[in-house]
């Protein structure tokens, strides 16, 4: 395909573009700018993105996307949760969980988070479903568990799963010609790298 196919790929497919792909990646980015700012609006913005990416996923694509489908399900419980940890405070001035880099136990959880839910995404999505791209929609979703659970503890690593699975991101939601959304994980990559310097930073000054 060549450059002047994509670009009318891209213009064709934006113009298609329904109203939940619209708010879901308006709210999505306006989550991730609240995450980077160490804000918990990161979760009610995020809560309405995930819901209506989850319906895209599963209704608007064809054949569905199944994993990011409940992927983004996921998001919402977890989003639930999130907001409750990043609310309490052990005073006034200090937050239960503030900012800080995973302990050995927290990173050890992390990955094996990630080695699980690749395996079991994967076997689901060969065995159970008409998927098409398996291997990549089992990779986002589950560095993306692993980015939500660390997120939810504030843990700087949360960034680095979220690049990651951005990176893998990008090229799927392309080939299913999800063309706003492919446009909102190349914003999310460099979001989650400016997330993660300015994260590394605050440790840094604390």
């Amino acid at each position: 395909m060549s450059l002047k196919e994509i670009y009318h790929l891209f213009v064709e497919n934006i113009r298609e573009t329904g109203w939940p792909e619209w708010v879901s990646t308006i709210t999505q980015v306006a989550s991730v700018w609240y995450a980077r700012k160490n804000n918990v609006l990161v979760y009610p913005t995020g809560i309405v993105g995930v819901l209506l990416a989850a319906y895209v996923y599963f209704f608007m694509t064809h054949p569905p996307l199944y994993a990011d489908g409940s992927l983004n399900l996921y998001y919402f419980l977890m989003s639930v949760y999130g907001w409750y940890n990043w609310v309490q405070k052990k005073d006034a001035q200090h937050y239960t969980y503030p900012i800080s880099w995973c302990n050995k136990k927290e990173l050890a959880v992390g990955i094996g988070f990630f080695v699980f839910f690749w395996a079991a995404i994967y076997i689901v999505l060969v065995k159970f479903t008409n998927s098409n791209t398996p291997v990549l929609d089992s990779l986002v979703s589950s560095s993306a568990v692993t980015a939500m659970w660390w997120m939810a503890k504030r843990k700087i690593e949360n960034w680095l799963a979220w690049i990651f699975s951005n990176i893998v991101a990008i090229p799927l939601n392309f080939y299913k010609e999800l063309m706003l959304f492919t446009l909102m994980y190349v914003l999310f990559l460099a979001m989650a790298w400016w997330g993660f310097t300015e994260w590394k930073k605050k440790t840094e000054t604390a």
